[in-house]
Parts: structure tokens; C-alpha cells; sequence
């Protein structure tokens, strides 16, 4: 019996991304899949459909590969349009975001189809870290942002000694220390800036000195982990403080990153427009966490860029992982192959609901919807 792997062209706008490269189909093909990939599925990311077909993929139709696939690996949730294409015991494997839209998880269960959501997967799991995709994607976000940033400050990031006089190191604040801000961390440390990190759980001071970088002591401001690595949720008078601390400091920075979101829920709030005032002109403001669900920083949009009237860029950048389409791509299609090597036994997808990585991840099973056991 063969799998079928069918790779599917993204739906969003702005969405750039392909979920399986040329790259890892050789060992898909080991498996004993076969690869079906939708025509110009990969283009965005400069994968043209010859490039899969030099390694034995097969470009269809989408009304062909939603027929044929026994799998379709996606990397966004689905669209409306793409739900009813479905059929009864397909498995559908990406980062769904089943927090998110509740109604989408409904119409897949009463489908028939089995959904399997890369965001839900615990990241206590040391065997499925090679499956782990928020982490592969937050990497390239933190990089990315970094380099957003840069080109959006007028003046330099390194101390720059010149016959003209002597320019000053921009001084970057990197508000949240996981995956997405260690990484905005390092690479704004390599572009010559100083920088300075912060996070509310006390354990992330080490991280932050390991990467040559100052950790911000915001006085009376501290909490610890909640599950799965993350920091538990705020109480009002813990944000306020927050908020407050965090206000009377940001004036020093030239520039400021955020990078705490919260999968599936709203963001929390860290930079108020009172603290965005206290600024300098020509200050630079990076939201990692803008989306639908709102942002780190008040008044940030999705994928806009505004100066404020204090002279102060503010981007809204939610989704730096599809600028970067050729190497997120590559990243992801590594994490999807190590779950599809998981879960296709025997030349079939086998959703062992006792396993602890399919426990957490598969979302409708059955006809029904559930949620996986993995703190995220």
C-alpha cells in the first residue's frame, strides 16, 4: 500500500510559503509515498513545478491532488473554499492554529477529516523536536526582525569610527527571551548594535548574558514559567506594573522588538502609545506578535509600517517567516517529513491517539474535534 502525500498552494494572501520542499521528497519517497504537489505550489518560495519533478513528485491539479492525496500538508490553516474539497479519513497536517477559529475545526471533524496541528506539539518532548515548527519559524522571525529593523533605523547599528566624526551603537531593547527573541538578539548583536533583553520569567537572564546581550531589571516585575516553557498569564495588577516599569524605560532604547505571542490567544500588551511617546524621533518599534488577535504594541497593525505623530516607525510584522520563503520553507518541510516519518507505518498514516506527540497534535479524529493534551 502507498501514501499519498499531497502538498498544498497556500491560500493566504501575503503567504509565501510551501510545506514540503524538492529537497526532503527523496525521503518521503522512502517512506513508500508518493508525492502529489498542487501546480505552482511552491513558486513563492522560487520552487517551480520542474523542481519537484527532478526528484519524483508529480504536479496536479488541486481538484486531482484533494482526490488522490491520503495526506495533504499545508503550512496555514485552510481557506473556507479548501474545507468541502475534503474528504472522509484524509489527514490534513500544518500549522492549523486550532484556538483560533473553533468553526474551522468543526466543519473538518464533520467532514471526516483527521487534523493534525504542528503548533499544538509540546516542546517538553525531546524526540519531537526535530518536529517542532513554532520553533523553526520563530528562529527566522527573530532573525528577520532584526534585519527589519536595521533597515528602517536611519542611522547605523554598530559603533562607526570615521574621518567625519564617530557614530554611536544603536541601543536595541528585545522584549520577550524565547525562540523569535534570542535569535533578534544574536543578529542584532552581530549587526554591532548593543542590546539589552527582557522577559518576565527570572530564568531568562542566563539566555540573555549568554548571548553577550544586558538583561532589563524592570523593579518589582518578575513571574515564573507557566506549562511548556511559557510565562503563566499576567494578573491586572502584574500588567499594569509591567506596563508601567516598562514606560518609564523604553525612552533609552533606539530601538524595540517584541516578540511574545501566545499561540492561539491574544497577545499581551507590553508597549503603550504613552510609552511609545516617550521615544525619540527616529526611534523604531518592531511588533513580531501583530495579527488579527492584536499585537505586543498599541495601535500595531499586520503587515504595516506608520510613523506616529512622535516621529516613531511602528511595523507590525506577524509574519516574517513568508519574507524569508526559500529558507522558512526549507526549515518547515524538515519538520513536516519528521512527522510524516511518525506517523506513516507500514505504508499508511496511523493516528496512535496513545502516542504522546499525536496526543497533543491531532485536533479532529472521528468525526470529532478535540485538543491535544501538549502545553504550548
Amino acid at each position: 500500500m502507498t501514501t499519498s502525500i499531497g502538498v498544498v498552494k497556500e491560500s493566504e494572501p501575503g503567504e509565501h510559503r510551501v510545506a514540503v520542499v524538492p529537497a526532503v521528497i527523496p525521503r518521503l519517497r522512502d517512506l513508500g509515498c508518493e508525492v502529489l504537489v498542487e501546480n505552482d505550489a511552491g513558486t513563492g518560495a522560487f520552487l517551480p513545478d520542474s523542481a519537484y519533478t527532478e526528484v519524483g513528485a508529480v504536479p496536479v491539479a488541486g481538484a486531482e491532488l484533494y482526490e488522490r492525496a491520503d495526506v495533504l500538508a499545508c503550512v496555514r490553516p485552510p481557506s473556507g473554499d479548501q474545507v468541502p474539497r475534503m474528504r472522509r479519513g484524509q489527514v490534513l497536517v500544518g500549522m492549523l492554529e486550532p484556538l483560533a477559529d473553533p468553526d474551522l475545526f468543526r466543519a473538518l471533524a464533520e467532514r471526516g477529516v483527521e487534523a493534525v496541528s504542528l503548533d499544538l506539539l509540546p516542546r517538553t518532548l525531546s524526540r519531537a523536536q526535530s518536529m517542532d515548527a513554532l520553533t523553526s519559524q520563530a528562529s527566522i522571525a527573530g532573525y528577520k526582525a532584526a534585519l527589519v529593523a536595521a533597515d528602517a533605523y536611519g542611522r547605523y547599528f554598530p559603533m562607526l569610527m570615521t574621518a567625519a566624526g564617530t557614530a554611536k551603537p544603536a541601543q536595541v531593547l528585545v522584549l520577550g527571551v524565547g525562540v523569535a527573541g534570542l535569535s533578534a538578539i544574536g543578529t542584532a548583536r552581530r549587526l554591532g548594535a548593543q542590546v539589552t533583553g527582557y522577559d518576565i520569567r527570572p530564568e531568562t537572564r542566563d539566555e540573555v548574558h549568554s548571548m553577550g546581550a544586558r538583561f532589563l531589571d524592570l523593579a518589582g516585575v518578575s513571574v515564573g514559567s507557566g506549562e511548556g516553557g511559557y510565562a503563566r498569564a499576567l494578573s491586572e495588577s502584574e500588567r499594569d506594573a509591567q506596563q508601567e516599569a516598562l514606560q518609564q524605560r523604553i525612552g533609552e532604547f533606539d530601538v524595540v522588538i517584541t516578540t511574545a505571542l501566545v499561540p492561539g490567544r491574544k497577545p499581551p500588551l507590553l508597549v503603550t502609545r504613552e510609552a511609545l511617546k516617550g521615544m525619540r524621533p527616529g526611534s523604531v518599534v518592531v511588533d513580531l506578535a501583530a495579527g488579527p488577535r492584536g499585537g505586543n504594541v498599541e495601535g500595531s497593525e499586520p503587515d504595516r509600517s506608520v510613523l506616529i505623530a512622535d516621529g516613531v516607525r511602528l511595523i507590525g510584522a506577524g509574519n516574517l517567516p513568508s519574507s524569508m520563503a526559500p529558507g522558512a520553507s526549507a526549515a518547515y518541510a524538515r519538520n513536516i517529513a519528521a512527522l510524516l516519518a511518525h506517523l506513516v507505518r507500514d505504508g499508511a498514516p496511523r493516528l496512535d491517539l496513545d502516542d504522546e506527540i499525536l496526543a497533543a497534535t491531532v485536533v479532529t479524529s472521528g468525526g470529532q474535534v478535540r485538543i491535544g493534551g501538549g502545553a504550548r
